[in-house]
């Protein structure tokens, strides 16, 4: 494994990490609309990822000049949890017997996951700061 592949690896890492935490501020955002373009409520998003490489058990790596796999974003998904209905016969998108359809988002799942989408970047900026001072101190060896 070169030097700087584990910068490599961390870095997609908090690109991925970037777009979930804004897609859960998209969800956080839309939390009370019940009228999108593409009709009804709006409906949940969700980030899938995937290594971008192929699997390989990591014993490889430290014995090849193959490039350790990241991980890449491979879709943003709707959810398919079904909506929440509020009685508000008031409600400019009520249904003939008063009913709301609202969006399916949870706000506490959301925190919980910008929780965990926030620690990951961190990890990531953290070992990207180990590579650098790693990167840093071997140089420092080659000086004396």
């Amino acid at each position: 494994m070169g030097m700087f592949d584990m910068m490599d690896i961390s870095a997609s890492g908090m690109t991925a990490q970037r777009l979930r935490l804004d897609v859960i501020s998209n969800n956080i955002a839309n939390v009370n609309t019940t009228r999108t373009n593409e009709g009804g409520p709006y409906q949940r998003e969700r980030v899938i990822f995937q290594e971008s490489k192929d699997k390989k058990p990591f014993s490889e790596y430290l014995s090849s000049r193959s490039k350790p796999a990241g991980v890449k974003v491979v879709s943003v998904e709707k959810d398919t949890a079904p909506f929440r209905i509020m009685y508000d016969p008031t409600h400019p998108d009520a249904d003939a017997e008063g009913y709301v359809r609202l969006p399916n988002v949870n706000i506490v799942t959301e925190m919980v996951d910008m929780i965990s989408a926030l620690r990951s970047y961190e990890a990531n900026a953290t070992a990207i700061n180990a590579a650098k001072s790693m990167i840093s101190k071997a140089l420092e060896i080659g000086k004396i």
